[in-house]
């Protein structure tokens, strides 16, 4: 059972850079645990202040509840306390909140709240999913505010009122307007993660709004890299944030553009580049192609 209260884990994630690592799989599309839990050791090495382990870039989708116990169990296990652990979630309610309770048992810190598969809903049905798996559990919540399930600030506050554990707001909406009347109504209220792939793109502009941090893929595989760009981002060094981004982050994102389901594969994709291979991604997401692979072999090398 977790030692940290829902405050406690909203102030730590508020105060660096997040790491989402992805789940490692054999080539028979197994969980490999072994190589996850070596990735783990390695990324705690450069010093994230949160792992959100079994989340988007990791596959949650594709992992079954017994897989998702495992994968959360070992990375909490190999953190040792060192940082938070956080858990994605998801599905309709009943099973978000099997999957909340799985969380829970394996250790977890907290909980990333998925959308609900597939509906489209009613601001009040999907305030009544988020009520409701709040309720389940004592762990911290973040909601993630993206595709099917978007919460305004009327929203979020009457569930703030309701839920003293939902503690963050991580944004994958990228509607400035909506992200601006959140802050401005809630303040400190909640920690806000910026969750927009690639999240380097928009880090400098949310700053500005609130949002003091937010989970890099690229710490997988460059993290020294998404280190000093996010502390560029905290110091407001326009011209360096400027120059990282031309030169590294929105090439990548000009490969991770080219197909579907990129934003994942390519993340396993740079961990290849480094040598630190995790396996194939699941379907339906696809590997990147041999020119998209080679591409993103020399963008690497050319940051070594």
């Amino acid at each position: 059972m977790s030692s940290i209260s829902p405050e406690e884990l909203a102030k730590k994630l508020g105060a660096g850079l997040l790491s989402f690592p992805v789940t490692h799989f054999t080539r028979a599309f197994d969980f490999d645990e072994t190589p996850y839990r070596e990735h783990i050791e390695w990324l705690l090495a450069h010093k994230p202040v949160g792992l959100f382990s079994a989340g988007g870039t990791g596959e949650f989708f594709s992992l079954t509840l017994q897989e998702f116990s495992a994968v959360v169990r070992a990375a909490v296990q190999q953190t040792s306390g060192r940082v938070p652990v956080v858990a994605g979630c998801g599905y309709g309610t009943a099973s978000a909140k099997q999957f909340v309770q799985a969380a829970e048992a394996a250790g977890a810190d907290g909980i990333l709240l998925f959308p609900p598969y597939l509906l489209n809903s009613e601001a009040k049905g999907l305030m009544a999913h988020v009520e409701a798996v709040c309720a389940s559990t004592h762990l911290g919540v973040i909601v993630y505010n993206r595709d099917n399930a978007i919460l305004n600030e009327d929203a979020l506050e009457q569930l703030c009122a309701r839920c003293p554990n939902l503690v963050g707001f991580k944004d994958g909406h990228g509607d400035i307007e909506l992200m601006t009347r959140i802050y401005v109504r809630l303040g400190d209220r909640l920690t806000y993660i910026g969750g927009l792939p690639t999240a380097e793109t928009y880090a400098l502009p949310y700053l500005e709004m609130g949002v003091t941090t937010y989970s890099s893929a690229i710490f997988n595989f460059l993290p020294n890299f998404a280190l000093n760009f996010h502390s560029a981002v905290l110091r407001r060094d326009h011209q360096e944030v400027r120059r990282q981004l031309r030169e590294f982050v929105l090439p990548y994102i000009a490969i991770r553009n080219r197909r579907k389901g990129y934003a994942v594969s390519i993340v396993k994709a740079g961990m290849r580049a480094v040598g630190r291979s995790a396996g194939p991604v699941r379907a339906p997401l696809v590997e990147l192609d041999r020119a998209d692979m080679e591409a993103l072999t020399k963008l690497i090398s050319d940051r070594s």
